[in-house]
């Protein structure tokens, strides 16, 4: 699957509703880096996973929906979450499986 240029890149999470600054860039500078292959990773805190990315359409409005699969502190996590895309900056959700779930923004690096 060939992702959409608008897309690929590294994302600088700048904000989380659940968690602070201080815990977003505790390891690496937070960030989602999304693949032209339609893969990607996402970083912040303690939390290191792998994502699936599709181009989905919502009420008419395109979104990118994913999947992620990885590690939280050495513990197995996995969940989705989605995203929107407003020139150079990102609002989304991520959803962990049984677990918590954060509004964030990101800015293209």
């Amino acid at each position: 699957m060939q992702m959409k240029k608008t897309y690929i890149g590294k994302w600088r999470i700048t904000e989380m509703e659940m968690w602070d600054k201080e815990y977003i860039d505790m390891v690496v500078p937070g960030h989602l880096t999304i693949e032209k292959d339609g893969t990607g990773s996402l970083q912040f805190g303690v939390v290191e996973v792998e994502m699936d990315c599709r181009i989905e359409s919502i009420h008419g409005e395109e979104r990118l929906d994913f999947t992620f699969e990885g590690s939280d502190e050495g513990d197995q996590v996995c969940g989705r979450g989605w995203a929107q895309i407003t020139g150079r900056n990102m609002k989304g959700r991520i959803y962990f499986h049984l677990g918590d779930d954060s509004a964030f923004t990101a800015t293209l690096d």
